[in-house]
């Protein structure tokens, strides 16, 4: 939430409006006084890495009645204000949509009085009110993720990945207990990020005779030598007679039936607390600058809306009705109609389930279909965090879908070798935590070894593969698509997921890994502000990684408030180091006396880190001092975030069903043959969704010398991290949410869907 106040407040001033904070929220509006209070730039600063929110939130009985409305009014028109942003769950924006409805007759009862003249009813005759959601549960219809969801999904992991070393040594069974009273969307994707072997969650209760099913399945695993079980409960999970099941009741089911070694764990406040995640940070700051664009452009005509995110596009919903859809929910969840009630929790929702119960769930080998078809996944490139989650969706849903999965060992130079072997469903059980890449990685292309690749496709009837990794991966793909002509074994379905921390591969908006890495840089800098702020008078000068793209710079600069980001991308010259200097000498007279500058490696060859920290300290010499850090490879390394994770689950789950789909259609006389330019696919996230796009058409899209895409989305939000940082630049509002309806998903639109 603190993000997105900063932004709220720095964007107010950018625009040269007052902005105010009333503290306590509506209690602090109702009771006036000091709890409203005029702010500066420097009010918000270094409250970016604080969890919770600096003007305090309280729940108030009093703004329920219409007195204690009348008074809030009041409070308002005393200074001005008619213009509220409001960040909350669907309470408070409910209750703000009321006042705004009341706000003319609450006028006039206060001219009536004689509290205000009729000059003031006039003057403020119209109030406005955006809302932002924010809502740890993700419980809120019409916006895919809300502001805490990702941060409550980080305290999760970071407890389940604790709780699975302590579970893998003693044998244990773990029952976890996630906040998400009335809504599964915690409980459902941290199972997904951690693999786990049961979800309980309000929206899809088990069916009838559950507990037989999961203690089948617990005793199955352990028969298959997995030494621990982690069961995740949503604290308001029911059965199909809405009757609750608790933590409690898990575990001694488990203890009676099976006499499995128990634990429960009841995770509780830990996951409202703690530092904000990176995607927190960047979805708080753009949501806040586009309520205040959404507020400057409100008339009395336009209702009361919210701002939100759709897969990766900022867009405005009204208010009501978002609230009226997610009341409809609990509506359908009371009645009985779960399957009606996972539908209007929107796309990204149902996807989720669906993606579970997918690659939880093993069918008994009688079960499955069995195409003949052979598919081998490999890695490629540098590592990145949820490649093993990327593989081991890939390798389930393959399985279920009847083919044999294969796993190529150190990417295609292994692949020469004959390093291959048949990879089986229990082969990827625990993969999803683990970091880098288990089959190992290589950055070699194959063009050298096309020949010793195609005996071996050839030799192991390979019909398809799955290629994860980065700039690497797609250019391998374009290699082998190029090869077509000259070796036939390459005419088979290829399908590429993106997966590189630099985030640099055409057609997609995000890659596998660029997520862990985003965290890693803004944890560094958290640490390295705190240490200035010690100091005093002390500038940082951060050079992350990315090769030539610009992402990890400009959007962790953004979410660690930085003031400035040398990118390639945007070039820059001696002026503008000159320019940054004296920004940065501005500041230190300013309570903020500390600096943050991020550089990207490759930003310039001639202006390195070397030369912009000594130009910095010869120029800040007696205003500050300058210190620089180099991160390297811990950008790379780490548990892979839940975003991340989730991510690569999702899109290879994707992936791998493209493939069957592909097979089939190019299964002619006894073989696969597929030679089109649409059978070579790369699968990225554009915009709203998902979608396959053939490398050859991506060829045009790419800058091969400096391997970026030749356009980039996030350089749009370039100006909005010189706004929050204090720079004078132009905003363009083109890209900024239209107001929208909320719109009911079809099943059809589900199957494209989002992430």
């Amino acid at each position: 939430m603190n993000a997105a106040v900063r932004a709220v407040v720095r964007m107010g001033i950018y625009v040269k409006a007052k902005v105010y904070f009333v503290y306590e929220g509506y209690q602090g509006m109702v009771d006036g006084g000091d709890n409203i209070v005029e702010v500066s730039w420097e009010s918000v600063s270094s409250i970016l890495q604080v969890g919770g929110t600096v003007i305090g939130s309280a729940r108030c009985k009093s703004f329920r009645t219409r007195e204690g409305r009348l008074q809030a009014a009041y409070n308002l028109v005393q200074r001005g204000i008619t213009n509220l942003c409001v960040i909350g769950g669907d309470g408070s924006l409910t209750g703000a949509n009321l006042f705004r409805e009341e706000w003319s007759g609450l006028l006039e009862e206060l001219a009536q009085k004689g509290k205000i003249d009729e000059e003031a009813v006039k003057k403020y005759a119209y109030l406005n009110i955006v809302g932002m959601v924010g809502s740890i549960d993700n419980d809120f219809c019409g916006t895919d993720m809300t502001i805490g969801t990702d941060s409550a999904l980080h305290r999760i992991i970071e407890v389940v990945d604790a709780i699975m070393t302590t579970a893998q040594s003693h044998q244990r069974t773990f029952v976890l207990e996630v906040m998400g009273r009335h809504c599964g969307y915690l409980a459902l994707v941290s199972a997904l990020a951690c693999g786990a072997d049961w979800v309980f969650i309000p929206e899809y209760p088990p069916e009838e005779g559950w507990e037989d099913s999961m203690c089948v399945k617990l005793s199955e695993n352990r028969a298959r030598k997995k030494r621990l079980n982690i069961i995740i409960v949503a604290e308001g999970a029911i059965d199909c007679h809405n009757q609750p099941i608790t933590s409690e009741k898990v575990k001694d089911l488990v203890v009676q039936r099976l006499g499995f070694d128990t634990r429960v764990t009841i995770l509780g406040h830990v996951q409202r607390g703690g530092t904000p995640s990176a995607f927190d940070r960047i979805l708080a700051s753009r949501m806040g600058v586009e309520a205040v664009l959404a507020l400057l452009e409100a008339t009395p005509a336009t209702p009361a809306c919210v701002v939100s995110l759709s897969g990766n596009q900022a867009v405005r919903l009204p208010l009501m009705e978002c609230v009226q859809m997610t009341q409809e929910v609990q509506k359908a969840m009371d009645e009985g109609r779960f399957v009606e009630a996972v539908r209007l929790r929107g796309r990204s929702f149902e996807n989720n389930l669906n993606t579970y119960k997918l690659l939880s769930h093993k069918k008994p080998d009688a079960e499955l279909p069995k195409t003949n078809f052979n598919v081998a996944v490999l890695n490629v490139g540098a590592p990145a965090a949820g490649m093993n989650a990327a593989v081991r969706a890939a390798v389930r849903v393959g399985i279920t879908e009847g083919h044999k999965m294969f796993a190529v060992i150190d990417g295609f130079e292994g692949f020469s070798r004959g390093k291959i072997k048949e990879i089986s469903w229990g082969d990827v059980g625990g993969w999803t935590g683990q970091g880098g890449s288990i089959l190992g990685t290589k950055r070699t292309l194959p063009a050298k070894y096309l020949e010793k690749i195609a005996d071996q496709m050839r030799t192991n009837n390979i019909n398809a593969l799955m290629v994860i990794g980065g700039f690497e991966a797609y250019e391998s793909c374009l290699q082998l698509h190029e090869a077509r002509s000259r070796f036939e074994e390459f005419c088979v379905p290829i399908c590429v997921l993106p997966a590189t921390i630099s985030n640099n591969v055409p057609g997609t908006d995000f890659s596998i890994g660029a997520d862990t890495a985003l965290n890693a840089i803004v944890e560094t800098c958290d640490r390295i502000k705190q240490s200035a702020s010690g100091t005093k008078r002390c500038v940082f000068i951060i050079e992350t990684m990315g090769g030539y793209c610009g992402y990890l710079a400009n959007m962790g600069a953004l979410a660690a408030g930085a003031d400035a980001a040398y990118i390639f991308e945007e070039q820059f010259d001696i002026r503008e180091l000159q320019a940054n200097v004296e920004h940065l000498t501005e500041k230190m007279k300013t309570s903020i006396q500390r600096g943050l500058v991020l550089r990207n490696e490759n930003c310039n060859e001639n202006y390195t880190t070397d030369f912009i920290y000594q130009l910095y300290s010869e120029e800040g010499k007696g205003v500050f001092d300058c210190r620089k850090n180099v991160l390297g490879h811990m950008q790379q390394g780490g548990a892979p975030s839940p975003f991340d994770r989730n991510f690569g689950t999702k899109i290879s789950a994707k992936a791998m069903q493209w493939i069957s789909k592909k097979l089939k259609d190019t299964y002619r006389k006894g073989k696969v043959f597929a030679n089109t330019d649409d059978s070579v696919c790369l699968l990225g996230m554009r915009r709203r969704n998902l979608v396959f796009q053939p490398v050859a058409e991506l060829k045009n899209e790419t800058d091969f010398v400096h391997r970026i895409p030749k356009e980039q989305w996030w350089l749009k939000l370039r100006p909005l991290m010189k706004i929050l940082a204090k720079y004078k630049t132009s905003y363009d509002v083109s890209d900024s949410g239209q107001l929208e309806h909320v719109a009911m998903v079809s099943p059809k639109e589900a199957e494209t869907g989002a992430i």
